[in-house]
């Protein structure tokens, strides 16, 4: 029966002082993703004064922040004011080492670098994301930092939509960033009333939401970790640029 159904599976984390003693004892070495904490950012989409992501924040990283899959640091857009995106090969400088047109932007680019996973809190605007957020997106430019590796959101409203046609575009566009957009999401609708004078969420199923997501993310971070250390394939606009080039030599 479903209701008999338990969900067991929790990624092994094993502490470092205890993994000194397991190897002294067993002469057990595991590898390294077992060791290691995923580097997961929490994205705040929405910069605006009045806005209902902080009312979610807190539930969010409280949350990550207690799952032994990772290493939690949120990144509030607030705390980056990055231009309007206009980078073009003639800004960045060395590709191998970029400096864009801001220092703001190689800074933004080196952050995203640093993580393993995205957890993206966003509101609804007109049935998208919010243009502070598309805007960091499209700020990591030519750093290729976003791709393969997941990303997960938890989307609000104050109606019933939940942020839902937001999680939608903002699946397409993380596919674009040559990223991996998880299924598993969160959505709040009337997110005015959804939390309760704790700041835990009224509705049960919503902690259930969360969990299921975080469980995800953990085991997508890992698999793709594992998949980037065995290497990776050069991008395909690369690829295709190559063989473009390599094609009209040939005529």
């Amino acid at each position: 029966m479903l209701r008999d159904f338990k969900i067991a599976f929790r990624p092994l984390v094993i502490p470092a002082h205890q993994m000194v003693v397991l190897k002294a004892a067993t002469g057990f070495h595991a590898a390294p993703s077992l060791l290691t904490m995923s580097k997961l950012q929490i994205i705040i989409g929405s910069t605006r004064e009045t806005r209902s992501a902080d009312t979610v924040i807190p539930w969010v990283v409280s949350r990550a922040r207690g799952h032994t899959s990772f290493e939690v640091e949120v990144l509030d857009l607030r705390d980056w004011p990055l231009p309007m995106f206009a980078e073009h090969f003639g800004t960045i400088g060395d590709p191998r080492d970029p400096t864009y047109s801001e220092p703001i932007v190689k800074a933004w680019n080196n952050k995203i670098k640093e993580a393993d996973a995205y957890l993206v809190i966003t509101p609804e605007y007109n049935h998208s994301v919010p243009g502070v957020l598309k805007n960091a997106i499209d700020n990591v430019f030519i750093s290729f930092a976003l791709r393969n590796k997941p990303l997960a959101a938890v989307g609000y409203s104050t109606g019933i939509a939940a942020g839902s046609r937001a999680i939608e575009h903002l699946a397409h566009i993380a596919i674009e960033a040559d990223m991996v957009p998880l299924r598993s999401t969160v959505l709040i609708p009337f997110v005015g009333s959804a939390f309760d004078a704790d700041g835990a969420p009224v509705d049960p199923m919503r902690e259930v939401a969360l969990t299921i997501t975080l469980d995800d993310l953990a085991w997508w971070s890992k698999a793709l970790e594992n998949a980037r250390a065995d290497g990776e394939l050069p991008p395909a606009v690369f690829r295709m640029r190559a063989a473009q080039a390599q094609a009209a030599g040939t005529d």
